[in-house]
């Protein structure tokens, strides 16, 4: 088909979502734990866990490969397991046929995936390496090397969907699955594709990895005491994130597009930001400057106003210095209006390059229903934080206002944020 690109950006909405998460396998069970103050941290038993100073992590409670036909599974690695799960949900609540772009009469040359990882699966090279050592070079899979890549989750949702347009993989630390969905949003706005499915997806619960984050004395050593979440977001008694594995998928479409076939559109997708800190390697630039940087070009992006901000879903991690900096940018930039932030971190731990593409999910899912969920394990908020942070229940969305924020940030100073808009509503 002709390409249609054009210099005239075109508007993006989004019709279908699609998660894998701690708290289950489906959007459905995403949205009932986050409005019930539930969360999906469990303990990691399993022996070679053994010795870790910490032993809690936010684990999909499923295994995603018995989900799948057995041939298919054995080729994927767990976060690709993830992320085609969840984009097969995203494409079905879309309305559109199981099995791809041709049994739903799509031309697979206009439409994309966007996906954000890290590593994606960093198990996999591990494995092998065990398997050189211990048995020699004859051991090791031919397939560790195309399971290792961080673009394995792209490409096979790419192949399970029969998506020619593109395959595209970002990898922004933290921040890797709002810049993911940023950027399939300008490939729609100007033309590139009309369709794309963007997110993020990881699964990087491994030792090595643990025990790297611990001695950066960057998890939580709370452990799971009385069942509460020992991720505390925002909270006064915070002392680091937990780590966390799952996926979330975003059906994006130009807006004629979607209107054609009768699509159900839950919200636009309005504009995004990004900046960098260029301040430390791992640690958040205190001034909080970077951040709100990105925070501003994404209301410039939008078309927006601060006045019409009606919801931040937070990247808080529950890092003491990480809250602290991401709160000061909000306030910089919203001033001394008071706009219900929610972080979902306390549910579900930190799902790295996959945060950002859930997060996303349950911010569309906000301004859907009208619903802020809350934020799970902050008992007392930090009085230094000095934002409207929603706990203890879900409240209702302020009327006033059409715009939600999500904010994801990353090691190294990567800051993305999306900016999405109620239907109806602005601009």
């Amino acid at each position: 088909m002709t390409s249609v690109r054009t210099d005239m950006p075109r508007r993006v909405v989004v019709t279908g979502l699609g998660a894998v998460t701690p708290l289950g396998v489906g959007v459905g069970e995403l949205w009932r734990g986050l409005l019930e103050g539930r969360h999906g941290i469990r303990e990691l038993t399993d022996a070679e866990f053994d010795g870790l100073p910490v032993r809690v992590a936010g684990t999909v409670p499923v295994d995603p490969a018995g989900l799948l036909p057995r041939p298919v599974a054995r080729r994927m690695n767990r976060a690709a397991q993830f992320a085609v799960l969840a984009a097969r949900e995203a494409w079905a609540d879309a309305g559109l046929v199981a099995g791809g772009t041709r049994e739903s009469g799509l031309d697979p040359e206009r439409v994309g995936v966007s996906l954000g990882a890290i590593l994606g699966d960093a198990s996999v090279l591990v494995g092998g390496d065990r398997a050189l050592r211990d048995k020699g070079p004859r051991a090791v899979s031919p397939l560790t090397t195309p399971m290792t890549v961080p673009s394995q989750a792209a490409s096979q949702v790419s192949l399970d969907l029969h998506i020619t347009g593109e395959a595209r993989t970002v990898t922004a630390a933290c921040a890797s699955g709002t810049e993911a969905i940023g950027q399939a949003v300008d490939r729609i706005r100007y033309g590139h594709v009309d369709v794309s499915l963007a997110g993020g997806a990881e699964a990087v619960v491994t030792p090595a990895i643990m025990a790297s984050f611990a001695a950066m004395r960057a998890l939580s050593t709370r452990g799971l005491v009385d069942g509460a979440s020992p991720s505390r977001p925002f909270a006064k008694d915070r002392d680091g994130f937990v780590n966390g594995e799952g996926a979330g998928v975003l059906l994006l479409e130009a807006e004629e597009h979607a209107l054609a076939r009768g699509a159900r559109i839950y919200c636009e997708a309005a504009g995004w930001g990004l900046s960098a800190d260029a301040h430390h390697m791992a640690a958040p630039d205190p001034s909080g400057s970077g951040v709100a940087l990105a925070l501003r070009r994404a209301l410039r992006d939008a078309g927006g106003r601060v006045v019409d901000v009606v919801h931040v879903n937070a990247h808080a991690t529950a890092t003491v210095d990480g809250d602290l900096a991401e709160a000061g940018a909000v306030r910089a930039v919203l001033g001394t209006r008071s706009v219900p932030v929610t972080a979902l971190k306390g549910h579900l731990g930190h799902l790295q390059g996959a945060a950002g593409g859930v997060e996303a999910v349950a911010t569309v899912l906000t301004l859907h229903h009208g619903v802020v969920p809350p934020t799970v394990g902050c008992g007392e908020v930090d009085e230094a934080i000095g934002l409207d942070v929603v706990t203890g229940a879900p409240r209702p969305l302020p009327e006033d206002g059409d715009l939600a924020l999500s904010n994801s940030f990353g090691f190294g100073g990567h800051n993305a944020v999306l900016a999405l808009r109620r239907v109806g509503r602005g601009a």
